[in-house]
């Protein structure tokens, strides 16, 4: 008795990393964290008959720590199973989005695709004046000479800057050097401009060797591994016990102000790139 075996099609994980990047405290909005993402990841390079992950990045950025412990780990999996890579940027592929994009051995993007942003940047407010105007008196008590530096209702120290400054000053340069490893040989600027915080299109940043190619993923994918080629989404796992005790707890008023508050955050991220 003959026992008939369908030919195995090739595989390609897909990983979505989409919206901002770091811990996020509304129940509504999980954001992009190397925690999140350690099972899909793991699940994502044991599937069978694989031939590579893709990543669909659409993220305009967010907390670089947890960008780079992201790429550590795909990069860390990547070299020991010997599977490649690939990137693929939907809207925006920038600031830590294209950290992310840096974990792939290709980066592959839309025309209008917005990529880029390899800088550092810290925005706040400063509110002590107004505090002056409603007769608001600023209380604030610290062990540690500056523990409460930068705080948003007091005057600026120029210390408190230049501290800060020094602190993006190295974050930059991690990211540089990033870039460097990850796209050697392929950068076509200047450091000064590529490295500068501007961002561009796909097909300026093609031109710039920021990106490999234009191009979606199930096309890219298609001519590489052939039409049967199967696309396996790995996302995160949640029980339901944890769903349901998150849109429990969104729905209570004090999470839906929190929820406000981390919709206008991330609209400012998405802003700056005119989304």
């Amino acid at each position: 008795m003959f026992r008939w075996f369908r030919r195995r099609k090739p595989t390609v994980a897909v990983i979505r990393l989409a919206g901002t990047i770091g811990e996020r405290a509304g129940a509504l909005r999980p954001g992009i964290t190397a925690a999140a993402l350690v099972q899909p990841i793991e699940r994502a390079f044991n599937l069978p008959d694989l031939k590579a992950v893709a990543l669909a990045i659409n993220s305009p950025g967010g907390a670089p720590a947890q960008a780079s412990l992201v790429v550590k780990r795909i990069r860390a999996l990547a070299d020991e199973k010997k599977i490649p890579v690939i990137a693929f940027a939907e809207d925006v592929a920038a600031s830590g989005g294209y950290m992310l994009a840096c974990a792939a051995d290709e980066i592959f993007a839309d025309d209008t695709s917005i990529i880029g942003s390899i800088g550092v940047i810290s925005a706040g407010f400063g509110f002590q004046e107004l505090l002056q105007r409603f007769g608001v008196e600023r209380r604030m008590h610290t062990a540690g000479e500056r523990k409460g530096m930068l705080d948003p209702f007091s005057p600026e120290d120029p210390k408190d800057v230049a501290h800060l400054k020094a602190l993006q000053v190295e974050v930059h340069d991690s990211f540089k050097d990033l870039v460097r490893a990850r796209r050697a040989g392929r950068l076509k600027a200047s450091e000064e401009e590529l490295f500068s915080g501007a961002f561009w299109t796909g097909t300026h940043a093609l031109a710039y060797g920021l990106i490999d190619g234009l191009g979606e993923l199930t096309q890219i994918m298609r001519a590489r591994f052939g039409e049967s080629v199967r696309f396996v989404p790995v996302t995160r796992r949640q029980s339901w016990l944890r769903r349901r005790l998150g849109l429990s707890a969104a729905a209570e008023p004090s999470a839906w102000a929190g929820e406000v508050l981390l919709a206008v955050e991330e609209r400012a991220l998405w802003s700056r790139f005119g989304l």
